[in-house]
């Protein structure tokens, strides 16, 4: 299991910063217009809330900081952080099913088939050479000089076509 979470943290580093810069982007041109004209639609009572709504959010989304600016200095930070939050859980769900159904579903997953990384420090070379002879793998020949047995057994599969 442990597997799936390395793999998945190692394939989607880059995405982390792409998700914490789209976040604190919604905050700003998103969420803070919306909360600002909610706010201003509360105020002004249940006859014609829609058409303030509206208005507000329509002026609002074309000056996000001046509307961060207006959430500060008019006591809208309770509705802010409501609809935050509300946004960041919608927003954290999603992220994490992406993460999720990106973890690797086996331990082998991307890892290259037919190199020669069955074998570390060295090991290879007391059988194969490192610079000359039949090329089995990069870094690796079945030398042509070797005395004794150099059968090799090949695993995988040949394709001509």
């Amino acid at each position: 299991m442990n597997y799936k979470i390395e793999g998945a943290i190692k394939k989607n580093r880059k995405n982390f910063i792409i998700f914490i810069i789209l976040w604190i982007f919604i905050a700003i041109v998103l969420v803070s217009p919306i909360a600002y004209s909610f706010f201003k639609a509360n105020g002004a009572g249940t006859t014609n809330g829609i058409q303030v709504f509206l208005e507000t959010f329509v002026s609002s989304i074309t000056n996000p900081f001046g509307t961060i600016g207006n959430i500060f200095s008019e006591g809208a930070v309770d509705s802010y952080i409501t609809t935050l939050l509300i946004v960041t859980v919608f927003y954290a769900v999603f992220f994490f099913i992406g993460f999720v159904r990106s973890a690797p579903k086996n331990e082998f997953t991307d890892i290259e088939h037919g190199s020669s990384d069955w074998s570390q420090r060295g090991e290879q070379y007391t059988i194969l050479s490192k610079n000359k002879g039949l090329i089995l793998a990069e870094d690796n020949y079945l030398p042509l000089d070797k005395r004794g047995n150099i059968n090799v057994l090949v695993v995988g599969r040949f394709r001509f076509w």
